[in-house]
């Protein structure tokens, strides 16, 4: 016996092909929507972290600024200490350039040599005198270059010859420049010390 199917088949078959595939649609717009959903969770949570991590190095930034505004008020300190030490190195040694030159002179001015003047101008001073010869003022030019340790760069300035007495040797009139030398002041070891020690503080 010969069976014919009358219904519409056709018809069913796009049907179920129709419900098929708004199916597949519905699960692939569920997928998209969990894993965009996933994906901004996994955003949000990567934007808190940095946000924790931006916090953070703000926190950090502002200690730095204010341990450096610390150091620069202690350099400034330490600047300061610093000038008024060699102002009060200055004035000790300023007052006692006078006596360690007139020393220094009595020291190395050598035999038949008589000073007649000493002039001190800022760090120069100007003498002028009466040698018994050309020799005892080459001596005394070299005593003020070679053997002191406050006086430096001699210049000779003028000698001419006195006029010759009876009985007496010629003698002869000069006039040099001489330079003061300075010594060093000692590092101010103690300032620089306590400066290290404040600044290695937390």
């Amino acid at each position: 016996m010969i069976l014919i199917n009358l219904l519409p088949h056709r018809e069913e078959k796009r049907k179920r092909r129709k419900a098929a595939y708004f199916t597949g649609l519905a699960l692939g717009a569920v997928t998209g929507l969990l894993v965009a959903g996933l994906w901004y969770a996994v955003l949000e949570q990567m934007k808190s972290s940095q946000m924790e991590r931006n916090a953070f190095i703000s926190a950090e930034i502002k200690k730095l600024e204010a341990q450096i505004k610390d150091i620069a008020n202690l350099r400034a300190e330490i600047n300061a200490l610093q000038a008024r030490q060699k102002a009060v190195e200055d004035l000790q040694t300023n007052r006692n350039i006078p006596v360690h030159l007139l020393n220094e002179l009595v020291k190395q001015t050598p035999e038949g040599v008589y000073l007649n003047s000493i002039r001190q101008t800022g760090g120069v001073v100007a003498v002028t005198g009466v040698a018994q010869s050309n020799e005892r003022v080459s001596e005394f030019l070299r005593n003020t270059l070679y053997n002191s340790p406050w006086l430096e760069k001699p210049e000779l300035i003028e000698i001419s010859a006195g006029p010759a007495s009876a009985g007496r040797s010629r003698s002869y009139n000069f006039s040099m420049r001489v330079s003061i030398k300075r010594p060093q002041a000692p590092a101010p070891v103690a300032i620089a010390a306590s400066a290290a020690i404040a600044v290695k503080a937390p």
